[in-house]
């Protein structure tokens, strides 16, 4: 299978101009579809904005979950003075996820979040669509203040510019791989025949899944389900993907295999990816940027030889050595 993956793979440049041609199409959405975010992406190609230009930015991130408001401000306070997280636990019962956390991620890199559990990377990724409100902080989507986005024009970022793609798959289990692929394009508005054209495009080669189209999740194996769920969100075309230990419950073996596609893709379809891991090696194979939590905050930001030359402090250091 792993073959024609990659055969696969040599097709994605006819894909990508006819995703292309689709963005470009004023009959290819809905007038109601068009993107209320300033400066959203109208030409999907990477020549859309300059390489390495900020598309999503993060500024002083604070989320603090756990008790009522008061409580809630007395830790944001106290987090806000330097006090330990533990001690903010203690003190007031609430536990600070995310601490000051400042980034910007550039166009058309994979920018990698990688920490143990508990260190706060899932809850951080999940501001950037805002299925997490922050507590204090401003994040910013080619320079629109996506906190102050109202519902319509959050629900639009949502289906048109950035995709995400769970570990746990979350595919519709009483729908088939095709209807699932196509889903977000068919919730878009975007016309029937072209979407599922696209996604037989995907299945029928892109991700070595031809003949599966009519099956259901319970009939897949777990690393042709996340092939799934990675085919849809990329369907849809969205230019930013989020990946929370997307390849995190694969064996070894198919994970391995997985992280080889995503780099195929990439190299052709040039997406701004963020991608949350728990693994270094995983986080060195596939970064061009990663940044390692501990405790809600980042304590460094590199690329991966500029972690592995110079760890920012003993945490990052043993990281370093066990590999």
């Amino acid at each position: 299978m792993t073959l024609s993956i990659l055969r696969g793979l040599r097709g994605l440049r006819g894909l990508r101009a006819s995703l292309d041609a689709g963005a470009r199409d004023p009959a290819a959405r809905p007038a109601s579809d068009a993107s209320p975010v300033a400066g959203a992406r109208q030409d999907t190609g990477a020549g859309s904005a300059a390489p390495g230009a900020p598309i999503l930015e993060l500024r002083h991130l604070y989320k603090v979950f756990g008790g009522h408001r008061r409580q809630v401000e007395s830790a944001l306070s106290l987090a806000k003075q330097g006090v330990t997280k533990d001690d903010i636990l203690q003190r007031t019962g609430c536990n600070v996820a995310v601490r000051d956390v400042s980034l910007s991620i550039r166009e058309g890199e994979i920018f990698v979040i990688m920490g143990l559990s508990g260190s706060g990377k899932s809850t951080l990724v999940r501001h950037f669509n805002r299925l997490i409100e922050p507590n204090s902080g401003e994040l910013l989507f080619r320079g629109t203040d996506v906190l102050r986005l109202g519902s319509r024009a959050l629900r639009d970022m949502r289906r048109n510019h950035i995709g995400m793609v769970f570990q746990s798959f979350a595919l519709l289990p009483h729908k088939t791989v095709l209807e699932n692929v196509v889903f977000g394009r068919w919730v878009r508005g975007d016309p029937k025949a072209e979407s599922d054209r696209v996604a037989r495009e995907w299945i029928n080669g892109r991700l070595g899944l031809k003949g599966y189209e009519q099956r259901y999740p319970d009939e897949l194996s777990g690393g042709m389900r996340q092939r799934v769920g990675l085919a849809r969100a990329l369907v849809s075309d969205p230019d930013v993907l989020l990946m929370d230990e997307a390849f995190s419950a694969l064996d070894p073996l198919i994970r391995g295999e997985m992280q080889d596609i995503l780099l195929e893709m990439q190299a052709v379809l040039r997406r701004t990816i963020v991608f949350i891991t728990h693994d270094l090696d995983e986080a060195m194979k596939i970064g061009s940027r990663i940044a390692i939590m501990k405790d809600g905050a980042v304590i460094q930001i590199g690329t991966p030889d500029e972690i592995r030359r110079a760890p920012a402090n003993d945490y990052v250091r043993r990281f370093v050595d066990a590999r």
